[in-house]
Formats: C-alpha cells, sequence, structure tokens
C-alpha cells in the first residue's frame, strides 16, 4: 500500500550529495564490476563505478552515464565517477555508499514513514559481532536501521537484489535474531525510480535470500522507498512508501518455472544432436529456452556443467560451447511456450527443431550476433518476464504488450 501523505511539505531545501556539477556521457563499455568507458564529446574516459551488481537493464550500449570528477585521484587513478544513469529521461543512482547519506536526510526531514520524529544517535553502529547502518531513537526506543540500495525496476515493479548477496541474507537473519531480544529492526530498500508501485525480493535471482525475507516478516520491518532525481541529480519529490505484495511472492517464489541459457560459440561448428542429427551452428550467442515443473534449480546447474551424459538436445551444444549462463524465470505457470515464440520475435536467427520435438514450437533455440544481455529488446523481455508480468497478474492478465 501506498503510505504517501499528498500533504507532506515539498522538499524545500533540495539535496544533492556530490558539491560539483554533473557530466553526461556515454556509456561504451564495462572492462570489468568497478569500471565503466564513457564518452565525453567523443573522447573516451574511464571511470570508477561504485555499484558491484549486474545492472543488466541500465548499462546498455548509448546509455547516458552521469560522472563527476573524483576529489582525489591516486597516480594511475580513474579520474572520474559514475554516479548514476539515465533510463526514460529520468536519472537513476548508481552510488551505493551515497543511499545512506539520502536515507539520513530524509530520516532528518521528516520523510520515512513511520520514523516521523527519529533522531540518529549513531551511524554504523556496532551491536555485538555486527556493525548496522544507523542506530536511531524515537520515543525512549531504539532502533537499529539497515539500508539497501534498489536499481533493479520495471515499470512499476522493484525488486532487489540484482545479483546474489551472502551479505545482504546475513544482516536479515541477524536483524531477525535481535529483533528477538527486544530490538526494533528496520530496513529500508531505497528504489531510485519514482515510478515505482511494488516491492518483492528477486526471487528469480537469488531464492535463498527471498526465502529469508519471508521468513522474517514478522520481526523486521521493511520499507520500500520510492525517490526520485532531478536531472541537476538533487532529490525529487514525492517519497513514497510502496506495497510489498506477499500474497504474490507465495504464489510465485517457487522452485518451479522456466529458464533461459545463454551459450557462446566463437566460431561455424557442426554438432551430432542425438536423433536431430547434425546440425550446423554458425558463431554468435544462442538462447535456450527451457522449463521445469519442479527442481527448477537443479535442473538448472545440470545445464550449466559441461560433462555429463547427454539426454536432452541442449546437452550437446553445451559440451561445445565456450560459455553458458543461466537466467531463471520462477513462476506459477508454464511459459515456455509464450517464451519461444517472443524470443523468435528478437532474434537474429533460429535453429529449427532444436528442443521442441515434444511440442508445436519451431524450436526453442535462438541465435544473437551479439550477447544478448546487451540487446534492448531483450533487456525489455527479460524485463517483462521477470518483472512487470508479475503486475499483470495482480491484475488477472499476464499477456506482453
Amino acid at each position: 500500500m501506498e503510505t504517501m501523505n499528498r500533504d507532506d511539505p515539498p522538499i524545500t531545501d533540495p539535496f544533492s550529495p556530490w558539491g560539483t556539477e554533473p557530466i553526461r556521457s556515454v556509456f561504451l563499455r564495462r572492462p570489468n564490476r568497478f569500471v565503466v568507458e564513457c564518452a565525453i564529446d567523443g573522447q573516451t574516459v574511464t571511470a570508477h563505478l561504485p555499484n558491484p551488481g549486474r545492472l543488466w537493464e541500465l548499462l546498455l550500449p548509448e546509455s547516458t552515464v552521469i560522472l563527476v570528477p573524483r576529489k582525489t585521484i591516486s597516480p594511475g587513478g580513474l579520474g572520474y565517477s559514475a554516479v548514476a544513469v539515465e533510463r526514460d529521461g529520468l536519472p537513476v543512482l548508481l552510488h551505493t555508499q551515497m543511499a545512506n547519506r539520502v536515507v539520513r536526510f530524509l530520516i532528518e526531514a521528516g520523510r520515512v514513514p513511520g520514523l516521523e520524529g527519529a533522531g540518529i544517535v549513531k551511524a554504523e553502529a556496532t551491536v555485538g559481532h555486527s556493525r548496522f547502518d544507523f542506530r536511531l531513537r524515537k520515543g525512549g526506543r531504539d532502533i537499529l536501521c539497515e539500508v539497501k540500495s534498489c536499481t533493479l525496476f520495471g515499470k512499476s515493479f522493484a525488486m532487489f537484489p540484482d545479483a546474489v548477496t551472502e551479505r545482504g541474507k546475513r544482516h536479515l537473519l541477524e536483524l531477525a535474531e535481535l529483533a528477538g531480544q527486544g530490538l526494533s529492526c528496520l530496513v529500508i530498500y531505497l528504489i531510485h525510480w519514482p515510478h515505482a508501485r511494488y516491492f518483492l525480493p528477486d526471487f528469480h535471482t537469488d531464492p535463498e535470500f527471498s526465502r529469508v525475507f519471508a521468513d522474517v516478516r514478522d520481526r523486521v520491518r521493511f520499507c520500500p522507498l520510492a525517490v526520485g532525481w532531478s536531472r541537476d541529480l538533487t532529490l525529487a519529490d514525492p517519497v513514497r512508501e510502496v506495497e510489498i505484495p506477499w500474497f504474490l511472492l507465495s504464489q510465485e517464489d517457487q522452485n518451479r518455472g522456466n529458464y533461459l541459457l545463454i551459450l557462446h560459440l566463437a566460431g561455424d561448428l557442426s554438432v551430432a544432436v542425438g536423433a536431430l542429427g547434425t546440425v550446423r551452428f554458425r558463431k554468435g550467442y544462442y538462447v535456450y529456452v527451457g522449463s521445469a515443473k519442479r527442481n527448477l534449480s537443479q535442473r538448472v546447474n545440470r545445464h550449466l556443467r559441461r560433462r555429463k551424459r547427454p539426454f536432452w538436445h541442449i546437452d550437446y551444444l553445451r559440451e561445445q560451447a565456450g560459455s553458458c549462463s543461466a537466467i531463471p524465470i520462477r513462476s506459477s505457470a508454464n511459459l515456455e511456450h509464450e517464451l519461444a515464440g517472443r524470443l523468435g520475435a528478437i532474434a537474429a536467427w533460429q535453429v529449427p527443431g532444436f528442443g521442441s520435438s515434444d511440442c508445436s514450437c519451431q524450436t526453442h533455440l535462438f541465435g544473437f550476433e551479439d550477447h544478448p544481455l546487451e540487446n534492448r529488446k531483450f533487456i525489455g523481455f527479460l524485463q517483462h518476464y521477470r518483472m512487470d508480468r508479475l503486475e499483470t497478474l495482480l491484475n488477472g492478465d499476464a499477456c506482453m504488450d
């Protein structure tokens, strides 16, 4: 449920954590988790990326990345930090360490629901063997507060995390244990997307985190806050808490559903594929669509192993592929045929009959010249089936626009 009070005062003193004029650049590539290469007026610059997340939906070719000059630069160091990226014309904060500064501002301004009148006792507060972002006090009662930055979202659904997080799971378990000792515990998920209306743990990516999230809900309060940023990277109105549709999490977060395998072939190759015979594969990237009515995680793990006794068509190709990664789409429904149909519309080519001998689909294997995760149409496809489709389930209609 949205809990923003429409009578809340506007942010009359716009908050900006940068202290310098942001510079807009064009995203080129990401050599590693903490470095991006961008173009400023046609000249390539290298910038520090203070965000280890996957960021598939944001760091796409030709995206606008917002840089700020770094105050101190070590010899041979990077001169810029990539602090935000634009999506649909709106800045999305990338700098994870700045999330605490934003939340501090919101707490002190009385803009966090349930924390009106709370004061910050200590930042980076140690309790037992654990350290938490804030120790607050409200009405004579202490509150432990942890902050997480959320940059994974679709049209109206936001999810966390966008990569497996053992640290995030551990924080939830530690807070739940302290709550059992009588402390009030809170996690604020700062969603950098003003259009977010719903929030869930990303059960597709990290089912273990999702399980713990659901298990501790009676002991730890979750506060997903949607915020927006102006073009000059000042905090914009509104700031609001968004709904967690718990029934949908229970319904969809199961060890079943569908999966995509992304494989790479460095050159043209002929492969004997069981009863399908010898198949000629072009060099490039391939996306395979599969399903599992149960034990989805185990099925995916089997596919990722290179050496095994071949059973499905994909096993023969997996043995020859230079790399293979998996993208689960956990769901109460089997979307295999729908996924195959939608992929066929955006792929560069198809491999007829591959993986579809037991259904009416033309194929379950689709080819791409470049990595699909750098393809905006493919990312839009993922966004729909992993996030946007969830809202359609709330409304009783799961068709893709």
